[in-house]
Formats: structure tokens, sequence, C-alpha cells
């Protein structure tokens, strides 16, 4: 199956967030057994909103990025759009973050 989310890393995480469509970034630890759980909830999710754009930061690989966005506790889902978070989802509740993509869309 392709895998419908982008790795994104510190140098293109701005240039991930320039654009008018909704983006959902999953920061996740590959040591993180909710996030490895949630992942192909995720996946499902992304190839059902192909309108949105998904990314995954590894937040051991991208320390920088993870402190400039608060992260705190994984999984954690942060929506953006227009580079501006509009909502975030800490935890793998796969009916909070379904219901945050159909709600900023």
């Amino acid at each position: 199956m392709y895998w419908l989310l982008k790795d994104v890393q510190h140098a293109d995480f701005d240039a991930f967030l320039a654009t008018d469509k909704l983006v959902v970034i999953d920061f996740y630890a590959d040591w993180c057994g909710p996030c490895r759980m949630i992942a192909p909830q995720i996946q499902v999710l992304a190839s059902e909103n192909t309108d949105v754009s998904f990314g995954k930061v590894n937040v051991d690989d991208n320390t920088e990025v993870a402190e400039s966005c608060k992260i705190s506790a994984m999984p954690t889902f942060q929506f953006y759009k227009g580079k501006k978070k509009v909502e975030e989802v800490v935890g793998a509740d796969i009916k909070k973050i379904t219901d945050a993509v159909a709600k900023n869309k």
C-alpha cells in the first residue's frame, strides 16, 4: 500500500504547511506504542481525505520542530490552515482526529 503521509523533516516543515488546504501533522516516535497502533487508521483517514495534506514528524529525529510546536506527548496531531494551527488532538483517539479533519476542511 502506498504511504499517504509525507515524512516531514525540519528543513521542509514550513514549506509543507504553506498551502490553503488543511494540513494534519502526526508527531510520533518509533518507540511509542499508541503511535504504532493508530498509524494504520491514520493511513485510512488520509486515503479517504485526499483533499487534506497529511504529514508525519518523528520527534526524535526532528527535535527542533517538536520543540517549536510544543509537543510534550505522542502521538500529537496538529491541524494547520494557511500556516496557522487551528486545532490539536493529543493521544491516539481516531474519532477526535476524524472529527477535527471534518470540522477544519
